[in-house]
């Protein structure tokens, strides 16, 4: 049987923090194999929604289907989507003591249940798939912020995620270091990896994106091609944005 076409569907979801709606009544979907970028201004909920679909935050009104499975805050379901989707965020959260093929293989063994020798292949393979088969034994004190941050990707990668979702994976990162991390994720997007990013990249939005997202408070202003969104927003407040990062 044939994999339903969508594999996120967020429908009118709702997440407060007290009287505030970081979320509001907000709803979308997203295909397998879509790269969908998602802009908007600081405290506009970008990292809020992302953090939602990974059962980081509750949402209190709405529901969320990621591969067929109603995320309902059990401790079993959490856990299935979670094997689902891979999250890298802005910090590396690298395990310090740790080289980079222990930090992409413990995972591997604690939940796959993979051995140590599969783990270890893998890490290999994403390592060098990232350009980093030579830090294989270094520790993240002898990494660049940018050979960081693509370690944590080969480590999402490691999990086999149907889903990968970039929470400003670029924004602590020395503007020389950037580069080298959205190229890592171009080559994702090419290989047909279904993608969720919040980013201020504009650029890669133009380039990889198969639909740019515009939310402010909380909620979709505008979504479309990024050559409708980034050239001819129709929103006013999308203009007034893209005015602002595009200057």
């Amino acid at each position: 049987m044939e994999a339903p076409d969508t594999i996120i569907e967020i429908k009118g979801i709702t997440c407060r923090f007290g009287d505030m709606a970081a979320i509001d009544n907000l709803s979308l979907s997203v295909r397998r194999g879509e790269v969908v970028v998602i802009i908007g201004p600081s405290g506009s909920g970008k990292s809020t929604l992302l953090r939602c679909l990974n059962a980081l935050e509750e949402i209190q009104e709405g529901e969320i289907i990621i591969d067929g499975v109603k995320l309902d805050h059990t401790h079993k379901q959490v856990h299935k989507i979670r094997l689902e989707i891979g999250m890298v965020f802005q910090q590396f959260n690298l395990f310090p003591h740790l080289t980079a093929r222990e930090n992409i293989s413990l995972a591997q063994r604690v939940v796959r249940k993979r051995t140590r020798t599969e783990a270890t292949q893998i890490a290999h393979d994403l390592l060098t798939k990232v350009g980093l088969a030579d830090k294989i034994d270094a520790h993240p004190a002898q990494l660049s912020g940018g050979q960081k941050q693509r370690v944590a990707i080969a480590r999402a990668l490691a999990m086999n995620p149907k889903v990968m979702m970039f929470d400003e994976a670029t924004s602590a990162l020395d503007p020389e270091m950037v580069g080298e991390v959205l190229e890592v994720m171009k080559s994702l997007a090419a290989d047909g990896m279904t993608m969720l990013v919040v980013t201020h990249e504009i650029g890669f939005a133009r380039e990889v994106a198969d639909r740019i997202v515009f939310i402010d408070s909380g909620r979709v202003v505008e979504m479309g091609r990024p050559e409708n969104i980034l050239n001819n927003p129709a929103n006013p407040r999308t203009r007034d944005f893209l005015a602002k990062v595009l200057s």
